[in-house]
């Protein structure tokens, strides 16, 4: 496994050091999004600077994507393999209100956007609040 998330790293022109391998590892083992604070505390010793800095670059290169729960929590997630990060690609964030978890659906796409004359689309940001299937009873 290693060797396969060296190979996901210089696919998106990340240079793999230790911290950063071990940071991918630990994203691709999530089935939710998580804070910069879940990251940390899945690590016995780490430097909070240099794991934000991690996660800031995995972000810039297209390997995680950001999502703001609107519980006030910035959460990542990785991005498909075959993610551009382009507007086509962005798909639909759900926060569950139980379990407070935060999962992504990339099935389920971002409808189209038609602003107003003049005004330019920069970012989406779509998240769904409800039960998740673990939580309903």
């Amino acid at each position: 496994m290693p060797e396969d998330l060296e190979i996901r790293l210089k696919s998106r022109g990340i240079r793999p050091t230790a911290m950063r391998l071990l940071v991918l590892e630990k994203l691709t083992e999530q089935q939710t999004a998580v804070s910069l604070s879940e990251m940390e505390a899945g690590f016995e010793q780490v430097d909070r600077v240099t794991l934000y800095r991690t996660l800031k670059t995995f972000e810039e290169k297209g390997l995680v994507h950001q999502i703001i729960d609107g519980a006030g929590l910035t959460k990542y997630a990785l991005c498909q393999e075959d993610c551009t990060c382009a507007m086509e690609d962005l798909h639909v964030h759900f926060y569950c209100n139980s379990c407070k978890e935060t999962y992504c659906l990339p099935k389920v796409k971002v409808p189209g956007i038609q602003l107003p004359h003049r005004f330019r689309l920069e970012e989406i940001n779509m998240v769904v609040k409800g039960i998740c299937d673990q939580c309903v009873t």
